[in-house]
């Protein structure tokens, strides 16, 4: 079995989960969030602890087992506490601006770049050039920073571009005569 799958998810304070045969919908305080569920994989609510198990001894069960209880693990978390993605730009003239639901860019082109957020993703930006991305889904919240990073993606070179906070871009040497 899944090692992953084997292991239960305990239903922090505030957290209610409903589960019928299509989809698991869990509720919190932040909002709600539902996945489908598959056939190959049971799920079971034992007083606030849910258990995946898969449903026959194929290996596409088992693996399903550990794939499920990983989402759900993530709407858990979702739901109570949120994601939260930063991205910070480096270069000259490069800035943000968060306007209601959409997010202005400024990254060196001719034109500004602006980015619709979609439902469930907020964004705000604490100086002109971090951008801090929220949302309860963390699917959505890593694509959302991913789309923005991909305008302007960190060169090699100098470093300018949209990168994450955490992340190392590594500097290559120029070319010598």
């Amino acid at each position: 079995m899944s090692r992953v799958g084997k292991m239960p998810i305990a239903l922090p304070a505030g957290a209610e989960v409903t589960i019928s045969t299509e989809q698991i919908t869990i509720k919190g305080p932040q909002g709600v969030l539902s996945q489908s569920l598959n056939g190959l994989v049971t799920v079971a609510n034992d007083n606030g602890t849910l258990s995946f198990s898969p449903a026959n001894d194929g290996r596409e069960a088992n693996a399903m087992s550990g794939t499920l209880r990983a989402l759900v693990n993530n709407m858990v978390n979702g739901v109570t506490k949120g994601f939260e993605k930063k991205l910070n730009l480096v270069g000259v003239g490069y800035k943000a601006q968060a306007q209601g639901d959409k997010l202005n860019l400024s990254l060196g082109f001719s034109h500004p770049v602006v980015h619709a957020m979609p439902t469930g993703v907020t964004c705000t930006t604490p100086t002109p050039t971090e951008i801090l991305i929220k949302g309860i889904d963390k699917q959505k919240v890593g694509q959302v920073a991913a789309e923005v990073r991909a305008y302007r993606s960190p060169e090699p070179y100098k470093g300018k571009g949209v990168r994450y906070a955490d992340e190392v871009v590594v500097i290559k040497e120029t070319k010598k005569k």
